[in-house]
């Protein structure tokens, strides 16, 4: 195969919402983020440090329905009291798997918009 060069990267992953600043509210808190702009339908998150993905938060005018096409993975240290942290702020526990090497943990924010918070072990398990 022949390697090339796309150019692409993730520059921003965009929630969309409801009520963009109670969710930045929010987020902020699960993230350590920080609101870099507001223009009322859409709120920008400040990435919160070198290396992390911006997120942005759209208003929709239509409720979500069904389960998210594309969502959020967070991993950090103890994801177990990463968990009762978010929880805490206002998500929701709604499911937990565990593969070889992999546990993550399914939750839905103030919204009902899914995120994972995820254990990746070692990736030598992987696969």
């Amino acid at each position: 195969m022949t390697e090339r060069t796309v150019g692409l990267s993730i520059g921003m992953v965009t929630i969309d919402c409801a009520d963009p600043q109670a969710q930045a509210g929010f987020w902020t808190q699960v993230l350590g983020a920080s609101v870099a702009a507001d223009y009322g339908d859409y709120v920008v998150l400040a990435p919160p440090g070198p290396g992390a993905t911006g997120i942005g938060l759209q208003r929709v005018p239509e409720e979500r329905a069904g389960k998210n096409r594309v969502h959020i993975d967070l991993t950090g240290p103890d994801p177990d009291a990463q968990i009762e942290r978010v929880v805490g702020l206002g998500a929701r526990v709604l499911a937990t798997h565990k593969v070889p090497g992999l546990t993550w943990t399914v939750l839905a924010d103030p919204e009902g918009n899914e995120f994972c918070i995820a254990n990746h072990g070692d990736p030598a398990e992987l696969g």
